[in-house]
């Protein structure tokens, strides 16, 4: 059964709303999914869901990854998104997603958000467009969830 979804979801960087680059946010609730935001970001988003921000474990495996290839030689963007594919972070991510009791109940309480009416943007804090981001998986979780 599909239900009615009334407000709107889309995602963001937290870099592209500060500098205006994030058109259609303006009746959006901000949603941080941050897992260890820095102090600055909770001034940037209405509230933060942390449980929805990927595990320690696997930040750190990326994070790791990140940093061997920008050693090789990669540049920011490229070191990135082989990481993410080195370290299966969009496979992980989505087990989260998914096993996680937390993240289930977030999950769910955006889900009643959309259904009341409530426009909802994630946003994290990746500082370009061009990397790969969990807030795309996320969005497509939720999507995926008023569906059905």
């Amino acid at each position: 059964m599909d239900c009615d979804i009334d407000g709107a979801l889309t995602d963001a960087s937290v870099t592209a709303i500060q500098h205006d680059l994030a058109p259609g946010l303006d009746d959006a609730t901000l949603i941080g999914v941050v897992r260890n935001p820095d102090p600055w970001f909770h001034a940037a988003v209405d509230e933060n869901v942390p449980e929805l921000g990927p595990p320690a474990d696997l930040l750190e495996a990326m994070h790791a990854a990140e940093a061997d290839l920008k050693m090789r030689g990669l540049c920011a963007e490229g070191a990135h998104n082989a990481a993410w594919d080195q370290v299966e972070f969009e496979q992980r991510y989505r087990e989260c997603l998914e096993h996680s009791a937390d993240t289930q109940a977030a999950i769910a309480n955006l889900r009643e958000r959309l259904e009341s009416g409530e426009s909802l943007a994630l946003v994290c804090d990746e500082n370009t467009e061009k990397k790969r981001c969990h807030r795309t998986i996320l969005r497509a979780r939720l999507e995926r969830a008023m569906s059905v």
